[in-house]
């Protein structure tokens, strides 16, 4: 049997599993002729989702017919560096190749494609569509790349290109244009500022996130697996749908060999497969957010520690204070939220924070581990944005003592059999 399991690549529609909210509302907003931004944390499967929404399989089992629509896919990734012309180039070039069974219309939008192809263009395109009884169904993924500037697309252009696309899908189209958009954050959190007597470019977006899988999603990908084993995916990956797939796919290769598991060679091909995602993961988050992550490091620790040089009591007070932010973080996958009872006070309850998985947390020690002293020095600033100088030197003297320590640490946070097998 061949591995249903696809490392650092999207899944394909047949393999494609769970996301059925999510993939309702792709096809409610098809049929409304509306449009949706699909936001979610690197290796959520955005790509995988829009290929699932562009299999005609898949209109059929949520009871709509593909055949009048012409379904464009791209990644905005593929035009760098981006400008609004090879956006609308790449949508007529791609309706083009779709239309091969359609001769007639097929020469008419090859009609449309001068030197100077708009989005103009591109609604007299959605106007030859109409007349035949056809729609555009425009599923673009990393529309991110749309909203950064580079030297041939300056400010004025980025705002000239989004107002575009809001007046083409709100008025310009005929009610013959389905847009899903794909990106890591919601749209009214990235892109350009708002002017303050115009409609914001994002405001014509129903919007829907992909998150971590729920625990029913996971137990059907997992389910090639045993128990015990299903249960140490979950706890190395947090249910993070790339990772589940990278574990997945090197345990399926020793489960078909009839081979017992190497957990040290797994550990090794895991991390070395996974390494990237984290390193985008953590390259994306703010000073604030590295901070918050690094605390939470440290306050699991402290509690788990002996003797130690260092007392971070009361620090955990700065989690709640900066809810807005944990919640973000939360949003992308890489940590959960969960409420118990106080250690000291089990009658009260309290907030704490834990990371989604056990890789990422090792990540963070790491990235503790590689500040130097001059580091800690140049990021105070930061800390004392959040933090009182007292705090601050806890916290300078906890990051310290963990690097002497590194052995002890290790031990402390379960690498290797216990995580995978309890």
């Amino acid at each position: 049997m061949a591995n249903p399991f696809f490392a650092k690549t999207p899944v394909p529609p047949e393999y494609f599993i769970g996301r059925t909210s999510e993939i309702t509302a792709a096809f409610d907003t098809i049929h409304a002729r509306s449009h949706l931004a699909i936001w979610g944390g690197p290796g959520m499967g955005k790509t995988s989702y829009l290929d699932k929404v562009a299999c005609p399989q898949t209109w059929g089992k949520y009871g709509l017919d593909s055949s009048p629509a012409v379904i464009v896919l791209f990644s905005c990734q593929s035009l760098y560096p981006f400008t609004p012309a090879k956006f609308w180039a790449k949508i007529l070039t791609i309706m083009d190749d779709k239309l091969d069974n359609e001769p007639e219309l097929q020469a008419e939008i090859r009609n449309l494609k001068g030197n100077n192809i708009t989005n103009d263009t591109l609604r007299q395109a959605t106007t030859r569509l109409g007349k035949k009884n056809k729609f555009l169904v425009l599923l673009v993924d990393d529309f991110d790349a749309a909203l950064e500037t580079n030297e041939e697309y300056k400010e004025s252009d980025r705002e000239t290109f989004l107002a575009q696309c809001r007046g083409l899908a709100v008025h310009g189209a005929n009610r013959k244009l389905t847009m899903i958009v794909t990106s890591l954050q919601r749209l009214n959190e990235i892109g350009p500022p708002l002017r303050p007597n115009a409609s914001p470019w994002y405001n014509h977006y129903m919007y829907q996130s992909l998150k971590k899988f729920d625990y029913q999603e996971t137990e059907q990908l997992l389910s090639v697996f045993p128990l015990k084993l299903r249960d140490g995916i979950r706890n190395i990956t947090g249910s993070h749908p790339t990772l589940i797939q990278i574990a997945g796919f090197l345990l399926y290769i020793a489960k078909q060999q009839g081979e017992e598991i190497d957990i040290n060679k797994f550990n090794s091909d895991f991390e070395r497969d996974t390494k990237q995602i984290f390193e985008i993961i953590w390259k994306r988050c703010n000073d604030q957010q590295k901070t918050l992550l690094m605390l939470i490091v440290l306050l699991d620790l402290e509690g788990h520690l002996g003797q130690k040089d260092f007392d971070l009591k009361g620090i955990g007070r700065i989690l709640n204070q900066n809810e807005r932010t944990l919640t973000e973080l939360e949003e992308q996958g890489v940590i959960v939220s969960e409420i118990r009872p106080k250690p000291k006070l089990p009658k009260e309850q309290e907030k704490i924070y834990l990371f989604t998985s056990s890789i990422m947390k090792k990540w963070v020690m790491q990235e503790i581990w590689n500040t130097k002293s001059s580091e800690i020095t140049k990021h105070e600033k930061v800390f004392l944005n959040l933090m009182s100088h007292e705090q601050v030197k806890e916290m300078k003297k906890a990051i310290t003592w963990l690097g002497q320590h590194q052995d002890t640490v290790i031990s402390l946070l379960k690498f290797g059999r216990e995580i995978l097998f309890g």
